[in-house]
């Protein structure tokens, strides 16, 4: 092949890339000047949520704070009830504390006609306590103002554990009659963690 007709080929591929080159420019869409929306934690499908109280220690550990989640939505009183504490035992969101000892399940839920609801809590509640009066009353008071915080029927709630009535979690607090929702342990959240230490009424509750 001589040059004049190598220069003649080159030529004619260097057009055809230009053409190629313009066509797919014509034939691509605009990019869009809007950001690429960052898609948020997709709820389950179907699954209809109400938005709980939920009661966790401060990060200092001297008062409980309540704290508002997401929780699947019931059509009773009583699965209700075990929804929000399924969620209520699960980790405490930052920077907040579980008050109630890791592996602890709930074993049953229900409610009497009188408004008394009784939590049957599995033994771990007891055996990884780490004890100590303030700590126990907190979570003796984490689950009782949940569960009258969210549930009207509910008046008062006992503490169950292995299906059986005991008279402390931890030795101190005295959880052999069903109790009523206490705030005198609750801070309020949106004013950080420093604040007084929870006051001396709490000594009533104590086991003598």
């Amino acid at each position: 092949m001589s040059r004049r007709a190598k220069v003649y080929l080159i030529a004619i591929v260097v057009a055809a890339a230009g053409v190629a080159w313009s066509l797919t420019r014509l034939l691509s869409p605009e990019p869009s000047s809007a950001p690429a929306s960052t898609p948020t934690a997709a709820l389950p499908v179907g699954t209809a949520h109400i938005t709980a109280t939920l009661y966790y220690a401060s990060s200092d550990g001297r008062a409980l704070v309540p704290v508002r989640r997401d929780v699947p939505a019931a059509t009773s009183v009583v699965d209700q009830g075990r929804q929000i504490l399924a969620v209520q035992l699960q980790d405490a969101p930052q920077p907040y504390v579980q008050v109630v000892p890791k592996g602890t399940k709930l074993r049953a839920f229900y409610v009497t006609e009188r408004g008394d609801a009784f939590v049957d809590l599995s033994g771990d509640v007891v055996s990884a306590h780490p004890g100590g009066s303030l700590t126990e009353l907190l979570t003796v008071y984490a689950i009782v103002n949940t569960v009258t915080s969210n549930l009207p029927a509910v008046q008062r709630v006992q503490l169950l554990v292995e299906g059986k009535e005991v008279d402390t979690i931890a030795g101190h607090v005295d959880v052999r009659r069903p109790l009523e929702r206490d705030t005198t342990l609750v801070r309020d959240g949106r004013g950080g963690d420093t604040g007084p230490p929870p006051p001396k009424t709490q000594d009533s509750k104590l086991k003598k």
